[in-house]
């Protein structure tokens, strides 16, 4: 069908400085907040996916294709009239350590589109170098495309705070990657996907303009961004209270989205300053994974394995540095640290609040009591003893009947080991339910109130790396169908779908060691 071509608004590019430099090379760029930089058109396009409710939300009037006009763009295939393509600037932290400048690599930003009084940006991922690109391509591979089509959608459908992701469309070109960084590089089909944020503004834009002491340029993007995603903050005009509001704000913002990625058992793998966004969004979705089993320690990046400093037990405590070095970054904005430290002094407060009543409603509880703080370190203590599923244990929970020996037969089939369980964790697990159960007849909610909100805090389906690395062996097959099945599913995470049961089976043996399974490196 033909499809409305909606228009493009330049906001950023309008409001922000530009790199003058306009050739689109790699190159350290100085007192500039972004690069102008065209996609390179891809030999072969073809779309393979797109999600219809962000079609519906940039109004392009899409039902049940995109229009050859804008599969061009989204390829980058054709720059859109009135459009003109660029790269942010940032640096950032990575693994703790100061890495300079970094940038938009392999992210080409189109503009914004205005529909029903909501501003959202586009960005192509994997269409191509840029003067940020370092020692990169720009181009991204079809797996690890798939992998951020699919987790933005999935981790959106969950309730948590995230870029959207339009469409998913393969380049016709190889792309060469070596996976697991051992020297055996290998060609792969390249891909790109669109994704959708209100900006794609980070900590990193911040702090490489306080690192170089671009100044003017630091409030300059600070002024735009509370000016055009915070404007509730302004009273009458942007002063030192505003940005001192604006980053409680952020702070707020930043563990609300770390609590739901803990409730639903979510490791980034690579929180890199300049992979947090400024709206409190998951962004980036690189060597990311969902506990299979409860294991704190876990972290699905490689790169991360012997330091494991982004490991799940560990992000909200790489949220609150990362809060910081944004603090150091907007310091001279404000040149006054007690109201900045005030706040970072209060986020752990703040997000442990916020951790107890996520905790709670996991477990079916109505409110936080005092005591309940016991229950739950026992609980996690009780999951990492013996290899549980997370999603299982949590899900199958709510159909506990409050007898202690329905447990066994309950929880079955969360456990990842074949050999029968040991006497001394029955006998643990046996004291925990018993605490449970007494804890559950402090509650003033019925036992039908008490499952719903249970289930809808503990979803029945999340996007398992071994689930996505089955669509991606498909799509290598050019099957891309297993693709659109797990959209569909994952559109509807809390419900029972039982024509999807096969779906919600903890990680299969043979998928324990496979690659892509379990761990995952950068390379994309």
């Amino acid at each position: 069908m033909v499809t409305t071509l909606a228009k493009f608004h330049q906001l950023l590019t309008k409001s922000l400085t530009a790199d003058l430099e306009y050739q689109n090379y790699t190159r350290q760029v100085a007192n500039a907040s972004y690069s102008f930089c065209d996609p390179i058109k891809p030999s072969q396009p073809q779309s393979i996916s797109y999600v219809k409710e962000v079609a519906g939300l940039l109004g392009i009037g899409a039902k049940d294709e995109l229009s050859k006009e804008w599969q061009a763009i989204l390829s980058g295939s054709k720059v859109a009239n009135g459009t003109k393509p660029f790269a942010m600037r940032y640096g950032g932290h990575q693994f703790g350590n100061w890495a300079g400048q970094l940038g938009d690599g392999r992210a080409i930003n189109l503009g914004n589109i205005v529909h029903d009084g909501q501003s959202l940006e586009l960005q192509l991922k994997g269409a191509g170098p840029t003067p940020y690109s370092r020692a990169g391509d720009g181009f991204a591979v079809l797996r690890s495309s798939i992998r951020e089509y699919l987790c933005s959608e999935a981790m959106h459908h969950l309730g948590i705070a995230t870029t959207r992701a339009l469409s998913l469309i393969t380049t016709g070109d190889w792309v060469t990657r070596d996976m697991f960084y051992d020297g055996h590089p290998e060609q792969e089909p390249g891909a790109v996907v669109c994704r959708v944020a209100p900006s794609f503004i980070r900590f990193g834009n911040f702090q490489i303009h306080a690192a170089y002491q671009e100044l003017d340029l630091l409030k300059q993007l600070a002024d735009f961004t509370i000016k055009n995603y915070f404007p509730n903050l302004i009273e009458k005009s942007i002063d030192k209270q505003t940005y001192i509001a604006w980053f409680d704000t952020v702070c707020h913002l930043t563990a609300d989205m770390i609590v739901h990625w803990q409730r639903v058992g979510f490791v980034h793998g690579v929180m890199n300053t300049d992979n947090m966004s400024l709206h409190g969004l998951t962004i980036d979705y690189g060597p990311y994974g969902f506990l299979d089993n409860f294991d704190p320690d876990w972290t699905p990046n490689t790169t991360d394995a012997q330091g494991k400093r982004y490991r799940y037990a560990n992000q909200p405590y790489i949220a609150h540095w990362n809060l910081l070095k944004l603090a150091e970054a907007i310091y001279p904005l404000i040149e006054d640290a007690k109201p900045l430290e005030a706040i970072l002094n209060q986020f752990p407060d703040d997000y442990q609040s916020q951790w107890h009543t996520m905790m709670a409603n996991k477990l079916g509880f109505d409110r936080v009591l005092p005591s309940d703080q016991k229950l739950f370190t026992d609980l996690e203590k009780l999951l990492t003893s013996v290899e549980t599923d997370m999603t299982i244990f949590y899900r199958e929970l709510a159909k506990f009947d409050g007898q202690l020996n329905s447990v066994s037969t309950l929880l079955k089939d969360a456990y990842y080991q074949t050999e029968p369980l040991t006497n001394e964790y029955q006998q643990a697990r046996n004291q925990w339910f018993l605490a449970y159960i007494q804890r559950l007849k402090q509650n003033s909610i019925s036992t039908s109130e008490k499952v719903r909100l249970m289930n809808r805090t503990n979803p029945k389906y999340v996007l398992r790396n071994y689930l996505t690395q089955v669509a991606i062996d498909k799509a290598h097959q050019n099957d891309y169908s297993e693709i659109d099945k797990l959209l569909e599913i994952m559109r509807q995470p809390y419900a029972e779908q039982p024509e999807y049961q096969d779906y919600y089976q903890k990680r299969p043996e043979w998928a324990r060691h496979k690659a892509g399974c379990s761990m995952l490196s950068c390379s994309s």
